[in-house]
């Protein structure tokens, strides 16, 4: 199992750009932000403050980046959603696949 800190951002941008659990991960970083319970207790003084620096670092991230997008008029949202409702429409779709083995 390879774990890296860039793996963990990768999975919160993910989950929080996704609009069914977008809510729930930005409840669960507010908690964790107001929580006594944290990776490292807040009593430490420098070393506590580090992990709710980065979950709000993280979150006003992108959240900036997801009102931004919806600013600019969420071209990209638009057009995944418009794709998948054109896809979900279409009757006789033919999607050919090449498939490679890698070793």
């Amino acid at each position: 199992m390879n774990f890296s800190v860039e793996s963990i951002y990768n999975w919160y941008r993910d989950v929080i750009r996704n609009p069914k659990y977008r809510w729930w991960i930005i409840g669960a970083s507010l908690l964790y932000l107001i929580s006594p319970i944290d990776i490292s207790p807040d009593f430490l003084p420098i070393i506590g403050w580090i992990d709710d620096g980065v979950v709000a670092t993280l979150l006003v991230a992108e959240l900036s980046q997801i009102l931004l997008t919806r600013l600019k008029g969420g071209k990209a949202e638009n057009s995944a959603e418009s794709t998948t409702t054109t896809w979900e429409t279409a009757k006789d779709v033919t999607v050919d696949v090449n498939a490679v083995s890698v070793k």
